[in-house]
């Protein structure tokens, strides 16, 4: 076997490890299933507990929620939210945010289909809120703060808009005076402006918190390795992601009366949950120190995230402000790049997550946004699908100059295969003379064996990265292409089984074996772009390496079958790229492939093998 067989064959296997070893390492994500009737209904009938105790001027803690279980009343008043963006409510029962849905995106791609629920009262069967409040301190006790049950007052058919804030006013009757002002902008960026106003002769210290909690995991989480679901927070530049199975894993901490972690964050963080394409954060002021503390309630299964503002002393006749930001809605790049880049929430972007190669996934999706951006702008339909052709013509434009390279060491082997066969001949079994002469052919010639393979070997962490930018970023999600592609994210939808939709029933279930047998249009033009790439050199002459040749490019069509048609496309770009590059440099080195007769001898070889 001659090396420029060997290093092809080589990096094919190289490749087709790769791959198994991803599917057995990473196996499609797992249906989860939904909360029993019995099991939803115990678990939104509670109220999260807060005891954190911010150590500044005093010691506060943060007083229970609601001192025990306590159902949402029905009968309180709620405010309207519109946006652009988002639409629900706000309940005047502790003022709390727990009614929010994403316009602009809806479950499925089925029509009429319900627009994405974010938040819900504790009443709806996935609880998920935030609240806010003072941690009362010395001097005050804790029916003189708000808490969960307490109801606010605000002004008649207030409703929260982009252009109209609201304000929520409470008075202890003891000589404080709360009001809280709540702004959202036109994507999903909500303002909590919170104040105390002592108009009593008291000095009483407080801290002002947020709390998003959560009542169970959710019940479409994806549980899929590659894909963080869970507490996410940045503390100082530290960016920390912990599992649900984690936080429910912490050692019980007695001040905080849960399993809990507590960390001091002195200028900037934030602190939330992050679904796979959703996320609430709380986000104190940049610059401003605060506590923030993860914990789990084991007995009512809730989770909770709480950012835990200095304690202040209010002298009388004084007002104390504090402000936090409370991010609920979609990981839109756009839109995150914005509050990191223009309004200082540090390191924001990280809430999207970039996996192990950030340094290869955040510079090939900004490329990816750049170019749909620019196609969407000129018009053109499906334009996420083409920006990912763009941005493989891109890639293999980057990667030309070793390309060429290659190919031309490629074919200066071709040229040395008589020499090549010489050498073998007269050193016979002496396999270190046959090392050593070998070698020198290479100096002499200036070739080395090894360089075909690079472009193979670089394709690979590119590939891995392309796909987790279409798993996780949000911009891939039920983006069409063309005719019956519509959702990149997703695998091909057509199947030979109905062949590709031309008879009248349904294609097998997607994830089942029967629709990984019966593949989709665009695996099997992968198949053959693969297969014809192939043809561009003439078959070894080993019968175990035609073997090999023969059937790679059909193992990986049903390899790549059921991953996402963005990163299908991608292969099919870059086989057809790669095709077309070792053509034209074949040609210019003054070899000229023979791909039809390539192509026949292939299939006279089939021929001849069964007629044996």
């Amino acid at each position: 076997m001659d090396d420029q067989n060997k290093n092809l064959i080589l990096a094919t296997a190289l490749s087709f490890i790769v791959i198994l070893v991803w599917f057995v390492v990473f196996p499609p994500p797992e249906q989860t299933e939904t909360l029993s009737p019995e099991t939803a209904a115990e678990s939104t009938t509670s109220e999260p507990t807060t005891a954190s105790t911010p150590k500044a001027e005093g010691d506060t803690t943060v007083a229970a929620q609601s001192g025990g279980a306590t159902t949402l009343s029905q009968d309180a008043p709620r405010l309207a939210i519109d946006t652009p963006s988002v639409e629900g409510a706000i309940s005047l029962q502790g003022g709390r945010i727990d009614e929010l849905s994403l316009k602009n995106y809806r479950e499925t791609l089925e029509p009429g289909s319900d627009i994405v629920q974010l938040l819900q009262p504790v009443s709806g069967e996935e609880p998920y809120y935030a609240l806010f409040g003072w941690a009362p301190g010395a001097g005050l006790a804790p029916d003189q703060v708000p808490n969960a049950d307490t109801i606010w007052s605000a002004e008649e058919d207030s409703e929260l808009t982009p252009e109209s804030p609201v304000t929520l006013r409470w008075d202890n009757g003891a000589g404080l005076i709360f009001e809280r002002v709540i702004s959202v902008d036109e994507d999903f960026m909500f303002t909590v402006i919170q104040s105390v106003e002592n108009t009593g002769s008291q000095t009483p210290t407080l801290a002002p918190y947020g709390i998003i909690a959560r009542h169970g995991e959710p019940a479409d989480m994806k549980n899929f390795f590659i894909l963080h679901e869970g507490l996410i927070s940045m503390s100082d530049s530290e960016l920390a992601e912990v599992d649900y199975d984690d936080v429910a894993d912490y050692e019980f901490n007695p001040r905080e009366g849960a399993p809990a972690e507590v960390l001091q964050v002195n200028e900037n963080g934030w602190t939330g949950f992050t679904d796979h394409y959703w996320m609430t954060t709380l986000i104190p002021n940049p610059g401003t120190p605060f506590k923030s503390v993860n914990k789990y309630d084991p007995a009512r299964n809730i989770y909770q995230t709480e950012a835990v503002q200095p304690t202040l002393t209010v002298q009388p006749g004084e007002k104390a402000t504090a402000q936090t930001r409370l991010f609920a809605g979609a990981k839109e790049w756009e839109a995150i790049r914005s509050y990191q880049n223009e309004e200082g929430v540090e390191r924001f972007l990280d809430s999207i997550d970039w996996g192990w190669f950030f340094f290869l996934t955040k510079p090939i999706f900004a490329v990816l946004h750049w170019l749909n951006v620019t196609l969407t702008g000129m018009g053109l339909a499906g334009s996420m699908g083409w920006a990912i052709i763009a941005l493989t013509l891109l890639i293999k434009a980057l990667l030309l100059p070793l390309a060429y390279k290659s190919y031309v060491s490629m074919a200066k082997m071709k040229e040395l295969q008589p020499q090549m066969e010489k050498i073998k001949e007269t050193a016979g079994d002496d396999r270190q003379k046959l090392q050593q002469e070998m070698m020198a052919l290479y100096k002499k010639e200036k070739v080395n064996p090894a360089s075909g393979c690079l472009p193979i070997l670089l394709q690979i962490p590119i590939f891995f990265s392309l796909y987790k930018v279409i798993f996780v970023t949000l911009e891939l999600r039920h983006a069409p292409w063309i005719g019956w592609i519509k959702d990149l994210s997703a695998p091909d939808p057509s199947s030979l089984y109905n062949l590709w939709g031309i008879f009248p029933w349904d294609a097998p279930e997607p994830g089942s074996i029967m629709a990984l047998i019966f593949i989709g249009i665009l695996p099997l033009l992968l198949g053959i772009s693969m297969w014809l790439q192939q043809k561009l050199n003439p078959a070894p002459t080993d019968p175990t390496q035609q073997m090999i040749f023969a059937w790679m490019p059909w193992v990986f069509m049903f390899m790549l079958g059921s991953f996402a048609s963005g990163l299908v496309i991608y292969w099919i770009a870059n086989n057809t790229i790669t095709f077309s590059q070792q053509y034209l440099i074949m040609r210019s080195q003054g070899y000229r492939p023979d791909l039809l007769g390539n192509i026949k001898s292939s299939f006279k070889r089939k021929t001849q093998t069964e007629e044996k």
